[in-house]
């Protein structure tokens, strides 16, 4: 599993991806949540149960590159499905991708199951 990420910057670079995963996260979050207690509609439903999840999945910092795939997709579906495109959803698209590929970062669940740990073998 340690393959699928990159590294787990701790300090200044770390926070910063949480911040990152954050921004991504939080808004899909509430807008699938919020909108999801509006409509009912069965083309929204799924579209809603994936922003839930992979926002989740991203804000938590668990799954880092499934979440991140979701997260991008959703936002892409939203972004695009209108016929016009949104440049807010598409913003997100992009720091999406750009989460996949940097990793979580150290302030991240996968970074206390996946990330390096010491071994002492002792005396």
């Amino acid at each position: 599993m340690q393959r699928m990420f990159s590294t787990f910057p701790n300090g200044w670079p770390g926070r910063g991806l949480l911040l990152l995963r954050f921004a991504a996260g939080v808004p899909l979050f509430v807008q699938c949540f919020t909108s999801g207690l509006n409509t009912s509609s069965g083309g929204v439903a799924w579209t809603n149960v994936a922003g839930l999840s992979a926002s989740a999945l991203v804000a938590a910092g668990i799954w880092s590159p499934l979440g991140a795939v979701g997260l991008a997709l959703t936002e892409a579906w939203i972004a695009f499905g209108a016929g016009e495109i949104d440049s807010e959803h598409t913003m997100r698209v992009f720091i999406g991708l750009s989460l996949l590929m940097l990793g979580p970062g150290s302030w991240s669940i996968d970074a206390r199951l996946y990330g390096r740990k010491r071994i002492d073998l002792g005396p």
